[in-house]
């Protein structure tokens, strides 16, 4: 067993929130690690405000943990409890205290008030902390604590010192923290963010065909992840190539210029284009129903107070009309429900479904545009954009679909699907 003991780091903290003097303090720790350690517990003892009483009380300090150093106490854990230091102070305060204490094991524990808890972490290892706190997503009290996955990163790229940890898993646990904690991180949040690995700037993608001219340390197969393109208005010839080839669609110089203006198009009215959304626009555009194998032709989700909600779908499918009915907990589960009860006619599975997310924009009109967000198994991420919450989630989900057996039909011919688009006519935007 053990226990991490919250003692008071700071002369300030003792005198004001204790009420107790320096020597009072320390008998009442040494009472308690002595009744303890009889009982085979194991004490790691936190300095809370340790930041404070170095800036404001540095001889407490020193004695408190010369007291500590005399006690069976395993780890001694150094805290900026507020967040209150810069990196230079934290080189300079851990490298005294350890040097003061050279046998010691000293734990940092940081947090980020200041957006610094990584550099200060950072420079806490390299004066001689042995061990440094952190948490997935940097999630703890205020602004959090350390993040994880930027810890490790750091410490191995710019410090030399490497972790137990596997690089390859951070993108899914902090997915899986995000998910359960509710608490949503931002997309440029270093290394597991959603936009960490694409690529805006055609420019950028250019360079990277060129010979991987835009790449650091940081490549997303270090960490499990792909790079990607956004599709946008910044994008070029080398953007919308990437995306192609991805999804094995070849297209003609001329059928690749109207595709690219119609999606910088699409982005000058803060519409956002995925890989997922390309067939469908080629479709459109180029008169091609060939990629679009899937198609929502029409439902109807009915929902009433006390009763359970049902689905009626009409999809098609390879040029076949199919008809499926189900039930759920909700109208979207309803409908997904239905298209599930017609799985084997499909010849695929439904992909699961990891996230839902709808945004809508600021305002508060009843009218305005829905965009709802589904990342589904595989990371595949799709959007749909309705005036109506339900329709926004099925048109997403009818994407994913498409997508989907449009893969799903390169692979029962066994070979290399190439959806070759040799339109003759010109199509106007």
């Amino acid at each position: 067993r053990v226990i991490n003991l919250l003692t008071k780091g700071s002369l300030r903290h003792c005198r004001e929130q204790l009420r107790r003097t320096p020597q009072e303090h320390l008998d009442d720790i040494q009472r308690t690690i002595e009744y303890g350690s009889k009982r085979g517990v194991v004490f790691n003892v936190y300095l809370e405000d340790w930041s404070g009483g170095m800036l404001g009380s540095p001889d407490y300090v020193v004695a408190h943990i010369d007291a500590l150093d005399n006690m069976p106490v395993r780890r001694i854990m150094l805290c900026d409890t507020l967040g209150i230091l810069s990196p230079a102070q934290v080189r300079d305060f851990v490298g005294r205290i350890v040097t003061a204490f050279p046998e010691r094991h000293f734990d940092y524990h940081g947090h980020n008030d200041y957006g610094l808890a990584t550099a200060n972490t950072l420079e806490a290892a390299c004066a001689g902390a042995r061990g440094v706190h952190v948490t997935v997503n940097g999630m703890g009290e205020r602004a959090g604590n350390t993040a994880l996955d930027e810890v490790v990163v750091a410490l191995r790229d710019h410090a030399g010192l490497g972790t137990r940890v596997n690089e390859r898993t951070l993108g899914e646990i902090s997915r899986l923290v995000e998910v359960f904690s509710g608490r949503r991180i931002a997309v440029n949040k270093p290394i597991v963010g959603e936009n960490v690995f694409t690529q805006a700037a055609g420019v950028h993608a250019d360079g990277d065909m060129k010979g991987n001219l835009y790449e650091s340390q940081l490549r997303p197969s270090r960490f499990g992840q792909l790079r990607t393109y956004a599709m946008g208005k910044l994008m070029g010839k080398a953007s919308l190539d990437f995306n192609l080839e991805r999804l094995n669609i070849t297209l003609t110089k001329e059928q690749k210029q109207q595709l690219l203006r119609r999606i910088v198009e699409l982005s000058d009215q803060k519409k956002t284009v995925t890989t997922a959304d390309l067939p469908f626009l080629i479709s459109e555009l180029l008169q091609t129903p060939e990629l679009r194998v899937f198609e929502v032709k029409d439902y109807s989700v009915v929902s009433n107070r006390g009763l359970r909600p049902t689905a009626t779908v009409l999809v098609r499918y390879r040029d076949r009309d199919i008809q499926a009915t189900g039930s759920g907990d909700g109208g979207y589960n309803a409908f997904m429900q239905a298209l599930k009860s017609i799985e084997k006619q499909l010849g695929f599975s439904l992909p699961k479904l990891l996230d839902y997310e709808v945004h809508i924009p600021p305002g508060g009109r009843t009218d305005a545009l829905v965009e709802t967000t589904i990342k589904w198994e595989g990371g595949l991420k799709t959007r749909g954009v309705h005036s109506d919450q339900l329709a926004a989630a099925i048109q997403a989900t009818e994407h994913a679909l498409n997508l989907i057996a449009l893969h799903s039909r390169g692979k029962a011919k066994a070979q290399s699907a190439k959806f070759k688009v040799q339109s003759k006519l010109k199509v106007a935007l």
